[in-house]
C-alpha cells in the first residue's frame, strides 16, 4: 500500500524511468510510468497525478507540448518537473519554466535533490488549495484521525498503520478518506503536506 498520491514518471529511457519511479515508491508514493507523450496524457486523464516528472525529449509528442496540455487540463493543481539530459543550457531551463513547468532538473539527477524538489512542490500545492471555513482544519480531526495522519506523515503504509493501531486496513482507509474530506484536499500527499505546514506555523 502507498501512503501518498501518485507520481507520473514520463521518460523514454526505460532504465531511468524505472529508477525514478523506484525512488518515489521507496518513500511511499504510488507511481505511473509512461514512455511517450500520448501515454502521459492518457494516464493523466484516467487519474489526476499528484505530480509529473516529465522528460523533455519524449517521442512524437514532446514534453513541452505535454506540459502545455496538462496545464490546460489541470491548471496549477499538478506540479510538473521537467527532466532533461540534452537540453541543459540556461535558456533551456528558462524556456521550460516559461512554458509552465514548476521546476527543471538536469540529468544525471541527484536522487535526494529530485525527491526534495517534488516534495517542496507538493507542499506548496497543498498550501495553496482553496478551503472553506469548515475545511482545511487539522483541529477538526478526531484523536484516531490524528494518529493515522501522524503515521502517514512518518511514511507508514496503510497495512503498517493498521497493525500499529490494531485496526483493519479497511478501517484505516476509511479514516484517510475522512481526513481528506475534513482537510479539503484530494490526496494523501496533500494531507500530509498540509499537516506538516500547520505544525510548522
Amino acid at each position: 500500500m502507498t501512503t501518498c498520491g501518485t507520481i507520473l514518471v514520463a521518460d523514454d529511457d526505460d532504465a531511468f524511468r524505472s529508477f525514478v519511479a523506484g525512488l518515489f515508491e521507496d518513500i511511499g508514493f504510488g507511481t505511473t510510468q509512461a514512455a511517450t507523450g500520448e501515454a502521459v496524457l492518457t494516464a493523466a486523464s484516467l487519474e489526476q497525478p499528484a505530480a509529473v516528472v516529465l522528460d523533455v525529449n519524449l517521442p512524437v509528442l514532446n514534453g513541452y507540448e505535454v506540459c502545455r496540455q496538462l496545464r490546460d487540463r489541470f491548471g496549477a493543481a499538478v506540479p510538473i518537473v521537467f527532466v532533461s539530459g540534452e537540453r541543459t543550457e540556461g535558456f533551456d531551463r528558462t524556456g521550460g519554466l516559461l512554458l509552465g513547468a514548476d521546476d527543471y532538473v538536469v540529468k544525471p539527477v541527484d536522487p535526494g535533490e529530485l525527491i526534495a524538489r517534488v516534495r517542496r512542490l507538493l507542499h506548496r500545492t497543498a498550501a495553496n488549495e482553496p478551503r472553506t471555513e469548515q475545511e482545511g482544519r487539522v483541529d477538526t480531526l478526531t484523536r484516531r484521525e490524528h494518529e493515522v495522519l501522524d503515521l502517514l506523515a512518518s511514511g507508514r503504509g496503510q497495512d503498517e498503520i493498521a497493525s500499529l493501531l490494531v485496526i483493519s486496513p479497511k478501517t484505516v482507509a476509511t479514516h484517510i478518506q475522512r481526513i481528506l474530506g475534513k482537510l479539503g484536499v484530494r490526496s494523501r500527499a496533500q494531507a500530509v503536506a498540509y499537516a506538516l505546514q500547520t505544525r510548522a506555523a
